[in-house]
């Protein structure tokens, strides 16, 4: 039991000393963030004033390591965020904002029961939006060394948001990864797709107005088709080439037409276009431990590939694709 004991304590002191090291070289970075900040427009009343009280969160890197994606197998992983429950609650929302909604879709040409799907999965319909700072979160992730200039160029894009009067930093509390409202926009997101839809001269992304109008100018600039399909699962055979296995969501390759992979599937018989561009992933093989090397198995469409560009996951967008699906057997 002393030995325990003494084993706790010396963990304990080890990560104290860890993250003190780490805040301590984490004003240095700040220091030199601030050069930078200065060199692309960034004026240094807005930089004092947001970045005053920026600081180094070491749970902001844990949550980073250990996201869901990285351990949860694909079938567990939608499964929990495609459930009933989380449909009748979509639906409801709808119910409470159907003209809304079907004006937002028939505008911007994107299904609303994707709008629903992605604001389901994002935040469970606006309940959860995230507490974190974010100022303080994407300071830490641009201090850390994993995806450093990603998130310094959105750190310094939502400076620019501060600096131009387009947001107000005393609201800018969501997730660990800086992404903010019902729909998670990151900055640079904002900057590009976010509108005042209600045109009352402020962009408001926890309303239900200008959150779901702007997710829905995001996907029609980016070019979602609508009622394309967005994937089928489908059961390989033996033989298909492994360079055809695409388990990274970094870039889907050896695209083919629908037609060519149709020798490869058993029993399948779904109405789909042999002309559709087609790449075949399976999200668990090398990723999830001891997984089954060609199940499950998917061929992805280009409206799929669209949800990578949301978020870079295989298993999200599969989750997004399929909730949406349950939408559309209910609206």
């Amino acid at each position: 039991m002393k030995i325990i004991k003494i084993l706790i304590i010396s963990l304990y002191l080890i990560l104290y000393f860890t993250n003190l090291t780490l805040a301590n070289n984490f004003e240095d970075w700040l220091n030199d963030f601030k050069i930078r900040a200065l060199k692309e427009g960034i004026s240094e009343k807005t930089f004092n004033l947001v970045m005053s009280d920026a600081q180094f969160l070491p749970k902001v890197i844990e949550y980073d390591r250990y996201q869901p994606e990285f351990y949860e197998d694909t079938i567990t992983y939608i499964s929990k965020r495609s459930n009933n429950k989380k449909v009748v609650k979509g639906l409801k929302l709808y119910k409470n904002n159907k003209n809304l909604i079907n004006s937002i879709e028939e505008k911007f040409d994107i299904e609303k029961e994707l709008l629903l799907s992605l604001m389901g999965i994002e935040t469970n319909f606006g309940t959860y939006v995230g507490k974190m700072n974010i100022i303080s979160c994407l300071a830490t992730l641009s201090y850390d060394q994993r995806r450093s200039e990603f998130f310094s160029k959105e750190l310094i894009t939502i400076l620019k948001l501060v600096d131009s009067e387009i947001i107000d930093y005393k609201i800018l509390f969501g997730s660990w990864a800086g992404a903010f409202g019902n729909f998670q926009f990151m900055p640079s997101t904002i900057e590009n797709y976010a509108i005042d839809y209600n045109k009352n001269n402020v962009i408001e992304l926890k309303s239900i107005e200008d959150s779901f109008a702007s997710a829905a100018n995001y996907l029609s600039k980016m070019g979602w088709k609508k009622n394309e399909p967005c994937f089928v699962e489908v059961d390989l055979k033996k033989d298909i080439p492994e360079k055809f296995l695409n388990t990274s969501a970094q870039k889907i390759t050896n695209k083919k037409n629908f037609k060519f992979f149709k020798k490869y599937l058993n029993g399948f018989d779904e109405n789909i276009n042999d002309n559709l561009i087609s790449a075949v992933i399976t999200p668990d093989f090398e990723i999830i431990e001891n997984a089954k090397k060609l199940k499950p198995a998917y061929i992805v469409f280009s409206n799929y590939e669209l949800i990578l560009k949301w978020n870079r996951s295989l298993r999200f967008a599969l989750a997004v694709c399929t909730l949406k699906e349950k939408f559309e057997n209910e609206i």
